[in-house]
């Protein structure tokens, strides 16, 4: 009787929000009798084991990325660093190859100067030398000539003597005849007769030549020249001779 009492009592139908009551209690109680059930040693287990890690995925693909950018741009770097000391090579050699072009053709300035002054310096002397050879004063051929000739080769060769000692011996001794001869004194008679303008024997003119003069006896300037040497040595000047010496 009870039992149909209760069915009558509670036969009302339930409505939707009793059904998801009734679900959600449903499930709880089955998790805890799923709970409940696990073993003591079951409980340790799970506490020791450890939940496995979480995988993180990466892109490798940046990284490459990444990696190749910078090693574009140290090669660049590097390629930089390369061109500014080939740059800087190069114009060093270029320096270098300049300064011995302009050494070179400072030494060759140089040398063409010193070869310029060396052929400046043959023509002044050529050039003098025909100076010196035009400006050789020419004499008359006649006695003031070759005694004034005489005079100038005496000057050089430190001989004393004048025009006046040297007319006055002349007139005396040749009468100005370059040509002369004595055949008749002593020195005739040994064999050695005095010859030319102041009557010079040879053995005298041998030894008193003056160089720069005819070895010629009857040359009127070699004549002069050598006795006046002669003079000098014996008497201290022709102008100290007054006769025959």
């Amino acid at each position: 009787m009870l039992k149909n009492i209760l069915t009558r009592a509670h036969s009302r139908p339930l409505t939707r929000t009793h059904k998801i009551a009734v679900a959600g209690v449903g499930t709880l109680g089955a998790a805890a009798v799923a709970f409940s059930a696990v073993p003591a040693s079951g409980q340790t287990a799970t506490s020791e084991v450890a939940a496995p890690t979480a995988k993180v995925a990466y892109s490798t693909e940046q990284i490459k990325d990444v990696h190749a950018g910078v090693t574009d741009q140290l090669a660049g770097a590097s390629q930089k660093v390369a061109a500014i000391e080939a740059k800087k090579q190069a114009a060093a050699e270029a320096a270098a190859k300049q300064k011995a072009a302009t050494a070179a053709k400072k030494a060759a300035a140089q040398k063409a100067a010193q070869k310029r002054e060396a052929q400046q310096a043959a023509s002044r002397s050529a050039q003098r030398a025909e100076v010196k050879q035009v400006s050789v004063k020419s004499y008359p051929n006649n006695l003031d000539g070759w005694i004034r000739e005489s005079l100038a080769i005496m000057k050089k060769h430190g001989i004393p003597g004048s025009y006046q000692g040297i007319h006055r011996n002349i007139m005396r001794e040749s009468s100005g005849n370059p040509m002369a001869i004595n055949n008749w004194d002593i020195n005739a008679r040994n064999g050695i007769p005095s010859k030319g303008l102041l009557q010079v024997i040879p053995p005298t003119f041998e030894a008193y030549h003056v160089p720069g003069t005819p070895k010629n006896i009857y040359d009127p300037v070699a004549n002069i020249t050598a006795a006046c040497n002669y003079a000098a040595d014996r008497y201290g000047s022709m102008d100290n001779v007054n006769s025959a010496y």
